[in-house]
C-alpha cells in the first residue's frame, strides 16, 4: 500500500512515516494541500491519502474537494478539532474516516489496512431496491431519489447499501459499525451516527425509511 502524508507539520509527517515504513508500506509526502494535489494529478498510485485539515495555502478540506473531481481515493483527515460540525463536513466531501490529533501512529496505519482490505473484498449484487421514488441500484453503486440522483460518499454508499440488503430487521449499532465499517474499525460511536444523518438529510422525502431503535440502533423500513 502506498500512503501519501500531507501536514504542513514536518514532524507528524515523519511520525506516520516511520510506523507506516516500519509496517512494509511506501509512503509519499506533501507539505501542504496544493502539493498535494498537484501530486496526485501527477501519480495514479496512491492507495490512501492521510491529509491534515489546517494547513497554508490549501486547506485539508479544501484539497479533499479538489481531488474528488478527478479521483476516489480514500481519504482519513487528521485534525486538532474534533467538533461534529467538521467531521460532517468532511464526510460530506467523502472522506472515509476521521481521526482527532493527538492520535497513535500504529491505531492510525492499522485504519488505513482496514480501509484497503475493504476496498479489496466484497462483489456488487445484481439488483435493484425500489419502493416509491427510492431506488438503490447494488451493481451500478447508484442511489436516485424521484428520478434525481443522489450524491453519497463511499461509506455512505455501503452504510445504505447494508441497511437496504437487511431492511426489517433491528441492526445494532455494534453490527452496523462491524459489517459496514470492519471488525478492527477503531472509531466511535459518533461516527455511525454522523453517517445516519447524513444519509438521512440526502434520501430527503425518504428519510424515515430510516427508523431510530432507541437504546439498540437503526432499522431500514422498505
Amino acid at each position: 500500500m502506498k500512503i501519501l502524508i500531507v501536514d504542513d507539520e514536518k514532524m507528524i509527517r515523519e511520525l506516520v512515516k516511520k510506523y507506516a515504513l516500519f509496517s512494509g508500506h511506501r509512503v509519499a509526502e506533501a507539505a501542504d494541500g496544493m502539493e498535494a494535489v498537484e501530486l496526485m494529478r501527477r501519480t495514479g498510485d496512491i492507495d490512501v491519502i492521510v491529509m491534515d485539515v489546517m494547513m497554508p495555502e490549501l486547506d485539508g478540506f479544501s484539497a479533499v474537494r479538489e481531488i474528488r473531481r478527478f479521483s476516489d481515493v480514500p481519504v482519513v483527515m487528521l485534525s486538532a478539532r474534533g467538533e461534529e460540525y467538521d467531521r460532517i463536513h468532511g464526510f460530506e466531501l467523502g472522506v472515509d474516516d476521521y481521526v482527532v490529533k493527538p492520535f497513535s501512529p500504529r491505531e492510525l496505519i492499522m485504519r488505513l489496512e482496514a480501509i484497503q482490505r475493504r476496498g479489496k473484498t466484497g462483489g456488487a449484487s445484481h439488483d435493484v431496491f425500489t419502493d416509491g421514488g427510492l431506488t438503490v441500484d447494488f451493481t451500478a453503486r447508484l442511489v436516485t431519489v424521484d428520478g434525481e440522483k443522489v450524491d453519497l460518499s463511499p461509506k455512505e454508499y455501503d452504510l445504505l447499501f447494508y441497511m437496504v440488503k437487511n431492511r426489517g430487521l433491528a441492526l445494532t449499532r455494534e453490527r452496523l459499525i462491524s459489517e459496514v465499517w470492519g471488525y478492527d474499525y477503531y472509531g466511535d460511536d459518533r461516527t455511525l451516527d454522523t453517517h445516519i444523518k447524513l444519509l438521512r438529510k440526502n434520501l430527503g422525502p425518504y428519510q424515515d425509511k430510516i427508523v431510530t431503535l432507541r437504546g439498540v440502533g437503526y432499522r431500514f423500513e422498505g
